[in-house]
């Protein structure tokens, strides 16, 4: 039995990897090798037995039936997405055929590989399970006050935002109408290693380290509430292993910020472990851009229910993890911390 994982090359589904890989499950890793993907690091994989590296299309059905035909496929975690908010502005068309018609093709060569009739699975296939994973951004924007959760009423704002919600429902569906093993959850945003340089924290640090102006939209105070990566694939494993089907759950950080408050942090880390020899500070270089169309004020997430059935909370270790981001960055750019 082997376990595929979609997206594999993108930022939360390398880290989910690399973690599994530890422990000895077989990996099948599909990815279409698009421009978010982390080719140096995919590489390294290579040397352990029990990873394979397919690189295909989700949007593709009869090859997806050919993956788990091919390598038995028993569990699924579905990470490939298209998550950009301003390039599904620019361009949402691969955005609905990516998250929507891809999540579909897959839940369609998985129901027809696991089960014989809506409610039957096929024998020694009803163990099998289907994750997926989604985003809070489902639920639109949130005022000063009040948490997104499991019961929040979906409200998207965004190309992108829209395509994962249809994709939340179309999984929902397969659970309700053939009693497909299915389990979602909905993350806030994401920080940590392999994270593509468009995202906001990576181009904070790409910037400030290269003197370049670091954008921030509007007056910065767009509020998110911020999820080390390696602790949501924990969180992620703890779901899949002991989620009734059906269910869903909400995966929170506990630790807003408003972007100007975040940009201001990582200078303030960059002042001290790699003093500028151009400026008293980094944060000189912060300017504020036009604001983005449709840009939601504010993401922050209830996880009481991750705690209450599993016992699972995020640390407290936001600062710490964030300076293991940024020395990372400064690695991969190329430059060297000075203290």
């Amino acid at each position: 039995m082997k376990v595929l994982v979609t997206g594999g090359a993108g930022f939360i589904g390398l880290n989910f990897i690399k973690q599994l890989l530890k422990k000895g499950i077989h990996i099948v890793n599909l990815d279409f090798l698009t421009y978010a993907a982390n080719v140096e690091q995919l590489e390294q994989l290579n040397s352990f037995k029990n990873y394979t590296f397919v690189q295909g299309d989700i949007r593709d059905k009869e090859f997806l039936q050919q993956i788990f035909s091919e390598y038995d496929i028993r569990s699924v975690f579905h990470f490939a997405a298209e998550s950009h908010v301003d390039n599904s502005i620019i361009g949402p068309e691969v955005f609905i055929e990516t998250n929507i018609k891809g999540t579909f093709y897959l839940l369609e060569a998985a129901r027809k590989h696991w089960m014989e009739l809506p409610f039957k699975y096929k024998k020694d296939y009803d163990k099998c399970r289907f994750l997926h994973v989604s985003t809070d951004e489902v639920y639109g924007s949130l005022g000063v006050d009040g948490f997104f959760s499991e019961e929040s009423r979906y409200a998207p704002n965004s190309p992108y935002s829209a395509s994962k919600a249809s994709s939340d429902m179309i999984v929902r569906s397969y659970h309700h109408t053939y009693g497909m093993n299915t389990v979602i959850t909905n993350c806030s945003n994401n920080f940590g290693l392999y994270q593509n340089e468009e995202k906001f924290i990576p181009t904070v640090i790409r910037a400030a380290i290269n003197h370049q102006q670091i954008p921030i939209y509007g007056n910065g105070g767009n509020v998110r509430d911020w999820l080390f990566v390696e602790e949501h694939c924990q969180a992620l494993e703890v779901v899949f292993e002991r989620a009734k089907a059906g269910s869903q759950y909400s995966i929170g950080g506990n630790n807003e910020k408003s972007n100007i408050q975040l940009a201001e942090e990582i200078c303030s880390i960059l002042d001290q472990i790699r003093p500028s020899t151009k400026l008293s500070s980094y944060k000189e270089l912060i300017t504020f851009v036009q604001d983005r169309h449709g840009h939601d004020q504010r993401y922050a997430i209830n996880a009481s229910k991750m705690k209450r059935d599993f016992g699972w909370e995020p640390s407290d270790k936001f600062e710490e993890n964030l300076l293991k981001t940024i020395n990372w960055y400064i690695n991969k750019y190329g430059f060297k911390t000075l203290k």
